[in-house]
């Protein structure tokens, strides 16, 4: 029997052109689960810039218009770097579930990264529900490395 995740947040998602369907199909998940979700585009597939979505992503996460976030491109390196760039942004690339639950539990990790080229819809939605149903260990090594992080 399967669990459904206990809604935690609004969920922001975005991606460049190579992410356009991924995004659309986790997007549906996630609302499916229970959660809130922002899907800050692009909606279609033509050609655009990941770091603009990583920006447009990060502002959400500054503003509190959502918690946590999901960011997709076709590998999620170059969107992963762009969010990065942002100081109140943890963004994880992830390509399992085990990636995904750690970057949270060890990491406190905010935002997380796939590659839509990468990864299949099946291993991206199980690493999107680890990853917003995974808490912070919070454990005093864990606490001490995130604080330096910024």
């Amino acid at each position: 029997m399967e669990t459904r995740p206990t809604p935690l947040s609004t969920v922001a998602f975005a991606s460049d052109h190579a992410g356009v369907d991924l995004k659309s199909h986790l997007c549906t998940l996630v609302k499916d689960w229970g959660y809130t979700v922002v899907d800050l585009g692009p909606q279609a597939g033509e050609s655009v810039d990941y770091p603009d979505y990583a920006d447009k992503l990060a502002e959400a996460l500054k503003t509190g218009a959502a918690s946590e976030g999901v960011l997709i491109c076709g590998s999620g390196i170059g969107i992963s770097i762009a969010a990065n760039r942002h100081p109140h942004i943890r963004a994880a690339l992830v390509s399992d579930s085990l990636s995904a639950r750690l970057a949270r539990e060890h990491n406190n990790a905010n935002v997380i990264a796939l590659g839509a080229r990468l990864i299949g819809p099946d291993l991206a939605a199980d690493a999107v529900k680890l990853f917003l149903t995974t808490g912070f260990d919070g454990g005093e090594r864990h606490a001490r490395r995130v604080a330096k992080l910024g």
